[in-house]
């Protein structure tokens, strides 16, 4: 205590200007270095705020991995649900049954037929055509006149002709009564007969010239050209009309040589219009080449068409069909049903279970084919049902749906043997 007394007395000194000096500055310059220097407790503060913030977005991180892990595995699952519930789903197919009946073998080729009597009717003599007497689609008989040429000319050759004639056989007359009278040499009698002889020739060229002023028709048929008009002046060889016979009408047609050996003539085929398949008609090999084209190794057939329908003209493009081998009582199916795998083939066979249909999956071997049908030589048997729609996600042992009927028109409707072949 004594002590505090003793400087208490000295406190006023501090307020003299001399002492006081000093210390303004002192703390300016603590003022002015605090900016620089901050106190650890801000930084600290700033430190934890970072840290919190980091931990948020952690758990706000894996709050959204652990909630979408979970919705895709809900979504997974039910995916697999319903994919199991569609593999439980029978699939829908069309089925036809196995049938047995007969099948062949053809040989195709496509040809024209084409009228075997087919004649251009030309000019024959020089003149101009004073009238035509038939047209086109006519039907014309053998030595119907067709136009008529102008006969002025043929006629005054032909009087001319007549009467060289008449006097060569006047002068021929008398040289053989001369030569009996010994009269002319026997020389000169032979020149007056060579003379008549030749003016007899001359005179049965003026009357044929004469008669080929009528266009007549060398044949029966249709008219199928006209191609004069009267006005017109005609010189020997011009085409002026022709006439088609269409009975009969045939196809030639060219087959390899392996293809020929085994027919014959007189086989039946089967013809159909190629501008409507649907007009077919029968015809009959008539003719088979004895030699065998050395340039392409075929073999010409002539074709006669029996009966042709009315929508069939000559010129017309034909598909022929040869039957090359039948069999009778073979096993058929539709070739929808045929699944094919390099060089294997198989079908799906429906079978019965306790609660629906199955599909069997089944080798087959397959021998001809015709049409939309095919031969099964084995793994099937006749009333078996196969798939022919729907076949093409099938697994062997799939559970299936029958939708409608029996689909058998790819069988019933197939391009069979023809009634007019059969038998």
């Amino acid at each position: 205590m004594p002590h505090d007394r003793e400087h208490h007395p000295a406190e006023p000194a501090t307020a003299e200007e001399p002492a006081a000096g000093p210390a303004p500055e002192s703390r300016t310059a603590a003022e002015t270095a605090e900016p620089d220097a901050p106190s650890p407790r801000p930084r600290r503060r700033w430190r934890r705020w970072v840290i919190g913030a980091a931990g948020l977005l952690v758990v706000a991180t894996a709050a959204f991995f652990v909630t979408g892990r979970t919705a895709n595995g809900d979504e997974a699952a039910a995916k697999t649900e319903s994919e199991e519930a569609e593999e439980d789903e029978p699939i829908p197919v069309e089925l036809a049954t196995v049938e047995r009946g007969e099948i062949a073998a053809w040989i195709s080729a496509t040809a024209n037929l084409v009228a075997e009597g087919d004649v251009m009717v030309v000019a024959e003599t020089e003149g101009r055509v004073i009238r035509v007497a038939a047209e086109e689609g006519d039907w014309i008989g053998k030595g119907q006149v067709l136009a008529q040429l102008d006969r002025g000319d043929a006629t005054m050759q032909l009087e001319k002709a007549r009467v060289r004639e008449e006097n060569a056989a006047s002068v021929f007359a008398r040289g053989e009564e001369l030569a009996r009278e010994a009269l002319i040499s026997r020389e000169e009698l032979e020149k007056r007969q060579t003379d008549m002889a030749l003016a007899r020739q001359e005179h049965a060229e003026a009357e044929w010239r004469l008669a080929k002023t009528e266009i007549r028709a060398p044949i029966s048929g249709r008219l199928s050209l006209r191609n004069t008009q009267p006005g017109q002046h005609v010189a020997p060889g011009d085409e002026l009309f022709r006439i088609t016979d269409a009975d009969p009408l045939i196809a030639r047609i060219y087959l390899p040589e392996r293809e020929v050996l085994a027919l014959d003539e007189g086989r039946p085929v089967a013809i159909s219009l190629d501008a409507a398949p649907d007009v077919a008609f029968r015809g009959r090999i008539r003719q088979i080449s004895p030699v065998v084209d050395a340039a392409t190794g075929t073999i010409k057939l002539t074709v006669e068409a029996i009966d042709p329908p009315p929508q069939v003209r000559s010129g017309s493009f034909v598909t022929v069909r040869v039957v090359r081998e039948r069999r009778p009582e073979a096993v058929l199916l539709p070739k929808e049903a045929v699944v094919r795998e390099l060089q294997q083939a198989h079908v799906f066979v429906a079978k019965k279970a306790k609660d629906g249909l199955f599909a069997e999956r089944r080798n087959v071997t397959l021998g001809l084919e015709e049409g939309r049908r095919v031969q099964a030589l084995s793994g099937l048997e006749p009333g078996e049902e196969l798939v022919v729609a729907g076949q093409g996600s099938l697994e062997d042992g799939q559970a299936i749906r029958k939708l409608g009927a029996d689909t058998n028109a790819a069988v019933a409707d197939a391009a069979g043997v023809p009634p007019e072949l059969e038998g």
